[in-house]
């Protein structure tokens, strides 16, 4: 039976003080979970496949389970509602903490809808979280129960499948696909499913650029597409854009810049799988002063700054953080349910952990 729900915001605030302000975070019992999959659900139905978004926002990549580095990103880039942002995928396996980032990364989106957006990649999925470290992440910290695995695996079939950024941008998780020339076909997508293992659906959480190449080649991952500089230069022309901006590859700077920025991936996972050693980067982006029709045969050349950038884009680049390095010797990856007590305080819970904080400030086919 269905149950209808209902979240005041002072409970959203109460489930961030969990998550926010223990150290370890307390994760959130599996009724919580439910109740709070439940409701992005019903919100989630009547949001588009590409959702219009408009600057200034951040764009971030991969985080993989790296909760005390996704923290680290609301350090440096500002903490919601003052900062808008687009997360691009992978927010679970691999990392120990998917269950405290992708619980985060839920509330935050029901508690500033305007603020946080979130679309597909392809770890979310249940396939994929079956072998990557989601599922037994969830069996070890709510004593063998799938229960909260099921709700959250459910609720990825229902995330966007990209977005568009001042009309001229558009981001989505992996790349293009040889079945999509148009985003009015992604629009028509039936998204609410398991990604499929081919078609355009798998092939925008799959796929990557190539710049050694210039049509479409099969992908070493053994799914999606490799894809080349005309086949970037024929979407964004038909499509009047000017740039595409993925993420799912490690990146060891934290960015790479492709086709003078036509194409860029953020990676936001530093130090992956606590051995990689890598950096890890947002994209900030603050205004679009550029138009396609100002673009030459070369895409934007002498546009582009030293980051391979655009005008008003920004990739802030960041080391992993202490509890990173803590995790990667000592590894922490279960918590097990902690008990919650009544609070139903008024303030902004998420602002004020982050105010009370000092700043601080090679490519691989990894599945």
């Amino acid at each position: 039976m269905t149950v209808p729900f209902r979240i005041p915001t002072t409970d959203l605030d109460y489930c961030l003080e969990q998550l926010l302000e223990h150290k370890p975070p307390k994760i959130l019992p599996s009724d919580t979970i439910q109740q709070l999959c439940h409701t992005l659900k019903s919100q989630l139905l009547a949001v588009p496949n590409i959702m219009p978004l408009q600057s200034p926002i951040t764009v971030v990549g991969d985080i993989h389970g790296q909760y005390h580095d996704l923290l680290e990103i609301f350090q440096i880039g500002g903490s919601p509602p003052n900062t808008n942002y687009l997360f691009l995928g992978d927010y679970v396996d691999r990392g120990y903490y998917s269950v405290e980032t992708i619980s985060l990364l839920i509330v935050l989106k029901l508690r500033y809808p305007e603020r946080i957006f979130l679309i597909r990649g392809n770890h979310e999925s249940r396939t994929i979280t079956t072998n990557y470290g989601f599922y037994s992440e969830v069996l070890s910290k709510y004593n063998g129960s799938i229960e909260v695995w099921s709700y959250i695996t459910d609720l990825f079939d229902y995330l966007p499948l990209g977005a568009t950024i001042d009309g001229k941008i558009f981001a989505t998780h992996g790349g293009l696909s040889p079945s999509c020339q148009q985003l009015d076909q992604i629009r028509t997508v039936d998204r609410l499913k398991e990604v499929p293992h081919d078609g355009i659906m798998a092939d925008l959480v799959w796929s990557d650029p190539d710049p050694e190449i210039m049509d479409f080649k099969l992908s070493p991952r053994g799914a999606g597409y490799l894809f080349g500089y005309d086949v970037m230069q024929k979407f964004c022309h038909d499509n009047d854009l000017v740039q595409l901006i993925r993420a799912h590859q490690l990146c060891n700077e934290g960015y790479v810049s492709y086709w003078q920025g036509k194409c860029l991936t953020v990676w936001s996972a530093p130090n992956y799988c606590y051995r990689c050693g890598n950096k890890a980067s947002v994209l900030e982006i603050l205004s679009s002063n550029y138009l396609s029709k100002e673009s030459d045969s070369n895409g934007l050349k002498g546009k582009v700054n030293k980051q391979g950038v655009l005008p008003g884009q920004y990739f802030n680049v960041f080391e992993a953080s202490p509890e990173n390095n803590e995790d990667t010797s000592s590894g922490k990856s279960v918590n097990g349910i902690n008990s919650i007590d009544n609070n139903t305080g008024e303030r902004d819970i998420f602002q004020s952990f982050f105010q009370e904080k000092p700043n601080r400030q090679y490519i691989d086919y990894f599945l």
